[in-house]
């Protein structure tokens, strides 16, 4: 009773809060628009898409730009990085940390950041993570931007209920004018993560799944690159050389 009058109270405190900010959706659009983009998560498994080129741009969620380095890419064109990556002690905050050391990033956008921005820039450069530009994304941008891309008004109130970053990465690129979004390294079913062994489960599963199955849906430009999430949820797979539309149509499961 307590824990439902308090996610009551919560709900609307922040309906509230969100209707008197009035925020605008981040977008890219000099970046990502009639661009095909690439979403690199961190699950386990990822696949090099088809005909990736230096005419695809390259978004990456926390530390899986090692997953891009794999194919030669050096600095992403884009970085979205959860706040906690940045002092969390956790096991997977310390690991993102060790891998992103030294490394670099072209617009790095921070997510959920509730401190100041010297503090931020300080933590960064603690790890010696550099980028071109950074910029801050709050949690009512982020509602804002599923809202307008998918009509979805969904306060995360509880972790379970929240968009994975991949996620958000990919309704961004679609926000900002992509003409293909290729997802790879993003599997809902998945667990554990690229650049450690430590197996660790995903909060977001089964809202990242309902996510994709509605861009689907949709019929939004977006695929997948990885075989075994193309069979899983039904989203094309990519193979197509270079920057053209892809060889199999929306909704037609990989063989």
């Amino acid at each position: 009773m307590a824990s439902s009058l308090f996610r009551a109270k919560q709900h609307i405190y922040r309906s509230i809060k969100y209707r008197l900010r009035r925020p605008q959706a981040p977008v890219l659009r000099e970046k990502l628009a009639g661009r095909t983009v690439v979403i690199v998560g961190s699950a386990p498994v990822s696949t090099k898409p088809e005909g990736l080129d230096d005419s695809f741009r390259v978004l990456t969620i926390n530390a899986s730009q090692v997953v891009a380095q794999g194919w030669g890419i050096e600095q992403p064109d884009v970085t979205l990085m959860q706040f906690n990556q940045i002092e969390g002690t956790n096991t997977n905050a310390v690991e993102v940390r060790r891998v992103l050391s030294h490394q670099r990033t072209g617009l790095l956008y921070m997510l959920l950041w509730r401190h100041g921005l010297d503090r931020l820039k300080a933590g960064l450069e603690a790890f010696d993570y550099r980028y071109e530009d950074l910029r801050l994304i709050d949690r009512y941008e982020r509602v804002e931007l599923i809202r307008q891309v998918t009509g979805v008004l969904n306060f995360e109130l509880e972790a379970e209920s929240k968009w994975s970053n991949g996620i958000i990465g990919t309704v961004l690129a679609i926000h900002s004018g992509a003409k293909n979004v290729i997802l790879t390294g993003i599997n809902p079913n998945s667990s554990g993560h690229i650049y450690n062994n430590e197996n660790l489960n995903r909060l977001h599963a089964s809202k990242d799944l309902e996510m994709l199955l509605r861009l689907r849906d949709m019929q939004c430009p977006i695929f997948t690159a990885d075989e075994i999430v193309a069979r899983d949820t039904g989203l094309p797979l990519w193979r197509n050389q270079g920057t053209e539309s892809a060889s199999i149509a929306p909704g037609e499961k990989a063989r």
